[in-house]
């Protein structure tokens, strides 16, 4: 266990993901192991102006608590009231997004922009961490902007350490790097060694064996699962039964698979307004690594309604 105030963390616990860690993605994975997890990234910005489709994204259901909220944002204070408008919301803690790649979040000085921005970063941190009353306040980055050697990681940790801030989670790669490449464990034990709170290492986790080599490399405290959690929902049971130094539990046949995603379907649409968008990404998760996976791609992204869908699941891995 990771212990941040009063809150216990698993050690490993799932990031969020834009358009991916909704709230059916979280039901099924509870279902399978998952103890703790993040929603997906919220913009600080909506949630202060109370922008309905914010609000939609942070709901959630009583099977799926513990649930922690990720803000994105480059405005001090803009930052500072979302973080006490989610302690006020009941959440258990608050993280700050310093890592994410994407063009439209960095042009505006959000995500991984402000690891070149440390004076910035550290006025938002000390805005958060003073704005809320009880929960911990972590962070998640990237290695740096592009320098892979985790020199401008370090900076924000300390950075990050001196405001008061609870736990870092490092992604092992740079932001130029996008997900291309291996994730630099050595550079995340260079933050880990570097300050005195937890440290959670991220990156190229699908399974339990890969979560202990990350942590052998890294020293980090914790595992925090992305990608690899995307139409896996077995992996929390590998990750945990690993993590502890026990067998591992057998991969899941292809009746399992088609079980469970059937499962996430039916969670899809009662939840999600307009599915059939969103599934056609969904499904093709929990298939990617069978054979004929591309030409089922193709007819799922063609498919006009659920029912066909279904039925190119039964056909196509019968």
């Amino acid at each position: 266990m990771i212990r941040l105030k009063g809150l216990e963390l698993p050690e490993a616990v799932q990031s969020p993901m834009a358009n991916c860690t909704d709230l059916p993605f979280r039901l099924i994975a509870r279902r399978h192991g998952m103890s703790f997890a993040f929603l997906e990234m919220i913009s600080a910005e909506t949630l202060v102006r109370n922008n309905p489709a914010t609000t939609e994204r942070m709901r959630t259901d009583p099977e799926d608590w513990p649930v922690g909220v990720q803000l994105v944002g480059c405005d001090p204070a803009v930052m500072g009231a979302a973080a006490a408008k989610v302690e006020g919301m009941g959440f258990p803690v608050v993280d700050l997004n310093l890592g994410c790649p994407v063009p439209k979040v960095v042009c505006k000085g959000g995500g991984s922009q402000l690891l070149r921005e440390p004076e910035m970063a550290g006025q938002i941190f000390k805005r958060v961490v003073r704005s809320v009353k009880r929960i911990p306040v972590t962070v998640k980055m990237r290695l740096g902007y592009s320098d892979p050697t985790g020199t401008e990681a370090v900076r924000i940790a300390r950075i990050a350490e001196d405001c008061g801030v609870d736990a870092i989670a490092v992604h092992g790669r740079t932001r130029e790097q996008g997900y291309s490449g291996m994730v630099n464990g050595e550079a995340i034990r260079r933050v880990k060694e570097a300050v005195s709170i937890p440290v959670i290492g991220n990156g190229d986790v699908v399974d339990g064996p890969s979560a202990i080599r990350l942590k052998q490399l890294s020293g980090c405290d914790g595992i925090l699962l992305g990608r690899g959690a995307l139409g896996n929902p077995w992996i929390y049971g590998q990750v945990e039964a690993a993590l502890k130094g026990q067998a591992l539990p057998p991969p899941p046949d292809l009746a399992e698979q088609k079980r469970v995603l059937l499962e996430h379907i039916e969670l899809q649409c009662r939840y999600e307004e307009r599915p059939l968008g969103p599934l056609r990404r969904i499904i093709c998760w929990y298939f990617k690594d069978r054979p004929g996976a591309p030409g089922f791609r193709d007819s799922i992204h063609r498919a006009e309604s659920i029912d066909q869908m279904k039925l190119l699941i039964h056909t196509t891995f019968s």
